[in-house]
Order: structure tokens, then C-alpha cells, then sequence
């Protein structure tokens, strides 16, 4: 079970209450007061950890406590600090405030720690309130409440490169080439029901990139048809996409069309994915009649195609190389 969307209720921990108490020994009946304070309650932090790939662990577990603050106590004993929550979320994690709908804060680097809801603070013991004219204050404090906010936390796969198509293009097949992964590939649609995070390797150059595949887009994602539209979120951190397409259309849909109706759902979901750089790779070349359908996507779409088929790996290893030399360009740019 993938999870990358879950609302939790988080609650920093009560400071604890000031103490009023008394010397009494047997040598000074009036010793004064001695009332410790209360102890700040723990908060509530979240920590960026790269082991961790979803957000399942908040999946069955919605409300998270910090431990209160201890209170104080006599002989001048101050109470013990609450424990922090401790929150570990996967790296791409985007923390949402529920109640506001504003963004708090993102998480992209290994460790990165942000205290989200901080320990009330304790109270004061009357030790503080003794003074010439009040030798025995009964005074104290209460300790304050930890802050408690409902939060969504939101991840966004953070990869270099994206890849997008309509179901059955060839999609898992191209990212177990890329990649060495053995991801689940069928002759029907969704396959791919979670997005996936790979690694194209450069063994000439020891170089890497991330590479991710989402769910399978058809028309009407915007919309939430289909598993695409919620997946979209994991490519918009990626600097290049790569949209491939079934060439032969043996779908019964144009692969002209195809193309037209995923950038009109990347331009509709969000306008920003549309300026991202692309590379275009016409997939199924092997098919019967494809050659064909090449030359008129390439009349409907005056834009540079790389042709590929995943059969027979023919064209493989050229576009390994063009994803390279796009994503380098664009990180220098």
C-alpha cells in the first residue's frame, strides 16, 4: 500500500504547573518557600528521513502527542522536560495546516528537522514570588498548553526525470530497461497503480538520475478519472519529463492525439508542468504500420520524436544518452 496524503491531528506537549511548597526542616520552621516550576512540554518535530518512501506510518495512526511537561515539586525541584514527537516523513513531504489550507513548510534534504507545534511553557513555583513584604507567597503559575493543529501532509516524489503516457504505452517496460528494475508489465491498462522511483546509471561517467513513473493518464485527469490525477504531484519536481507514446495506435486512439490530450491535462492540473523541458519518445516501433503513424504525428506535431521500441530495444541506448545530455543542459541553464 502506497500512501501519499494522510491528515493527522498533532498535539505539543502541556507545561507543567508551578509547585507551592514550604521548607520544613527540624532546625528552620520558617524556611521559606521551595516550590519548584513546571517543565516546558515536548514539541512536536518533524525530521526528513531518505529511508522512508511513503507516508504509511500515519496511515492507521491520526493523532500524534508530545508528552507533557512534569510539574513542579518541593525542595526547589524543577519538573523534567516533556519528549518530543518525533515525526518522520519521506523526503518531497509538503506540510499542509488543514484548518488554514496554507503551506507550513516542504522537506527535501536528508535530516532536515522543523519543530511544527512547540511545549507549552511551565509554570512559575512560588520561590519566584517571595519577596521582603511576602515571606511565604502562596503564589503559582499554571503551565501553558501545547499548541494542537490539525496538519496534511502531502508527498511529491522528488526525481529528476518524469515520465507520463496514456496506459499500455510502454511505460514499466521502458523503466525496467532504463533502470534494471523488474516492475510489474501487463497487456492492460494501470499496471503501474503507485509511482515508482528508479535509477538510470552512467557507467562511463559514474553519473545517475532519478527517474519516476506515475499511473497511466487518460483524458479527463484533471478531472479525477482515472489513477493519473492524484500521481501528478510526483512529477512536479522533476526538471525534465518524458512523455512516450504508443506509436501504433493499435489502442484505436491517434498518437497525435495522444500527445495533444496529456499536455492539455498537464496544462489543466497545473500550468507550470506544460513549461517544463520534454523529450518525446514514439514507442512500438516494432508494430505493423508504425513507421507510418510516425510520419503523421510528426505532420500533426512539428517537434523532435525519438523512435523507440521497447521489444527490441532498438533506439535504447540513444535515448539513455539524449535524457542525459537534456537534463545537463537544463541544470546548467
Amino acid at each position: 500500500m502506497f500512501i501519499d496524503e494522510v491528515i493527522v491531528k498533532l498535539k505539543a506537549g502541556d507545561g507543567g504547573n508551578g509547585c507551592v511548597s514550604f521548607r520544613r526542616e527540624k532546625y528552620l520552621p520558617k524556611g521559606g518557600p521551595d516550590g519548584g516550576d513546571g517543565a516546558k512540554g515536548g514539541d512536536v518535530v518533524v525530521v526528513c528521513d531518505e529511508n522512508i518512501n511513503d507516508l504509511l506510518a500515519y496511515r492507521f495512526k491520526r493523532n500524534w502527542k508530545a508528552q507533557n511537561g512534569e510539574p513542579g515539586r518541593g525542595k526547589d525541584q524543577y519538573g523534567k522536560k516533556g519528549q518530543d514527537c518525533i515525526l518522520t516523513v519521506p523526503q518531497g513531504t509538503v506540510i499542509w495546516n488543514d484548518n488554514t489550507g496554507n503551506s507550513v513548510a516542504e522537506l527535501i534534504t536528508h535530516d532536515q528537522r522543523l519543530v511544527i507545534l512547540a511545549g507549552g511553557d511551565g509554570g512559575l513555583g512560588n520561590i519566584h514570588f517571595k519577596s521582603s513584604i511576602n515571606r511565604s507567597p502562596r503564589n503559582s503559575t499554571l503551565g501553558v498548553r501545547g499548541e494542537e493543529i490539525k496538519y496534511r501532509f502531502e508527498l511529491k516524489t522528488i526525481a529528476d526525470i518524469g515520465v507520463i503516457g496514456f496506459p499500455n504505452a510502454g511505460k514499466s517496460t521502458l523503466m525496467n530497461l532504463l533502470t534494471k528494475t523488474h516492475q510489474k508489465t501487463a497487456p492492460y491498462p494501470f499496471t503501474t497503480i503507485n509511482p515508482k522511483v528508479g535509477v538510470i546509471k552512467y557507467e562511463d561517467t559514474y553519473d545517475q538520475l532519478l527517474i519516476a513513473d506515475i499511473p497511466g493518464l487518460i483524458k479527463g485527469a484533471w478531472e479525477n478519472k482515472g489513477l493519473g490525477h492524484r500521481f501528478l504531484r510526483h512529477i512536479e519536481r522533476c526538471l525534465l519529463l518524458l512523455i512516450i507514446i504508443d506509436i501504433s495506435g493499435e489502442d484505436g486512439r491517434h498518437p497525435w492525439d495522444d500527445y495533444k490530450d496529456i499536455l492539455d491535462e498537464l496544462r489543466l492540473y497545473n500550468p507550470k508542468l506544460i513549461e517544463k523541458p520534454r523529450v518525446i519518445v514514439a514507442n512500438k516501433m516494432d508494430k505493423t504500420g508504425s513507421q507510418d503513424m510516425l510520419k503523421q504525428f510528426r505532420q500533426h506535431h512539428n517537434i523532435p520524436v525519438r523512435a523507440l521500441s521497447c521489444l527490441t530495444e532498438e533506439g535504447l541506448d540513444e535515448l539513455k544518452e539524449e535524457l542525459y545530455q537534456s537534463f545537463a543542459a537544463n541544470v546548467k541553464a
